[in-house]
């Protein structure tokens, strides 16, 4: 997903001489053909991830379009006040680039892991965040941070995924697409890297007579409330899914639209639990130990629409 994305903003910066990278002595391989081939334009601003925030708020005050780009918990929480005063206070034109969604980091500890970085940024007004699933939203997402105006956050994984999406060509535009219909009973939501584990636990209850739909929340701010509305209305429970906290996470934005709309779809968030992951090993591993994994996932929700029906028997009885 990561070298996608790049791959796509080496085509824009070949195109438009305004747009430059700055990183925080964060390296990839796929940044070469940058590095070499528009020095100037590439700026390695050394381990001052702050600094970099300001630099590149200048540099948009010229009349740049800045992208930058570094690990989530550096590229984000690090430098909180300065985007709020530098960038989103002036509605500058630069575009954080965020890498390591979640456990993507998982060898290296709580100081790596990224389970707080948009319930934080999106409390920044004006600010748009992208959470693409997949190598071609990756790549998309590149065109959509360049497209669109003022500050952006793109949440990126370093590895592709299995594929959600056949091409890049697929209608981004909307912030959400649906991925599977299904019925009345269930909608599951989910963002980034979870919307392939969606897609499992929708097969495995599939299995089980329950045949949820299955949304991509691919533009997490601003939130698509209507189309969620419209999709959610019906439906008798609805989760979400998200490497991430459900406290600020999507858990609570579509909390928020189920109260603000007056909905009576039972609800239920499945993320990171509230406590920082000290285990180390890989990702599916400690998946499995704070129950992200689909099975886990899907014996859960299981659970949940057995005993909420049940209860509502009992009730009517």
């Amino acid at each position: 997903m990561r070298a996608d994305f790049f791959r796509g903003l080496y085509d824009i910066m070949k195109k438009d001489k305004n747009v430059v990278l700055l990183t925080s002595d964060t390296g990839a391989i796929v940044l070469d053909d940058i590095r070499r081939n528009m020095p100037e334009r590439y700026i390695n601003v050394g381990i001052a991830e702050a600094n970099m925030i300001s630099v590149a708020a200048g540099l948009s005050l010229c009349g740049k379009i800045v992208y930058v780009y570094a690990i989530i918990p550096f590229v984000t929480l690090r430098c909180f006040e300065h985007y709020r005063v530098d960038v989103c206070c002036q509605n500058l034109n630069v575009k954080a680039i965020g890498v390591g969604a979640g456990l993507d980091y998982c060898t290296l500890g709580p100081t790596h892991h990224a389970h707080e970085d948009y319930a934080v940024m999106r409390t920044l007004p004006g600010l748009t965040i992208f959470s693409p699933c997949d190598e071609n939203a990756g790549s998309l997402a590149s065109k959509l941070a360049y497209e669109t105006p003022g500050p952006v956050y793109v949440r990126l994984e370093r590895y592709g995924v299995p594929p959600v999406y056949k091409d890049a060509k697929m209608d981004f535009s909307k912030g959400i697409n649906i991925l599977n219909k299904g019925g009345n009973d269930l909608c599951i939501i989910a963002t980034g890297k979870m919307v392939v584990t969606a897609q499992k636990v929708g097969k495995n209850l599939k299995r089980s007579g329950i045949n949820p739909c299955v949304m991509d929340l691919f533009r997490i701010k601003p939130v698509n409330e209507k189309m969620i509305f419209d999709i959610i209305k019906d439906k008798k429970h609805v989760v979400t899914i998200e490497e991430h906290t459900t406290i600020g996470g999507i858990a609570s934005i579509v909390c928020e639209i189920i109260t603000r709309r007056s909905l009576t779809a039972r609800f239920k968030g499945i993320g990171f639990p509230d406590k920082y992951c000290r285990q180390y090993g890989p990702r599916p591993y400690l998946h499995r130990l704070i129950g992200l994994d689909d099975a886990g996932i899907t014996e859960s929700i299981k659970e949940w629409v057995s005993a909420d029906n049940m209860g509502k028997r009992k009730r009517l009885s």
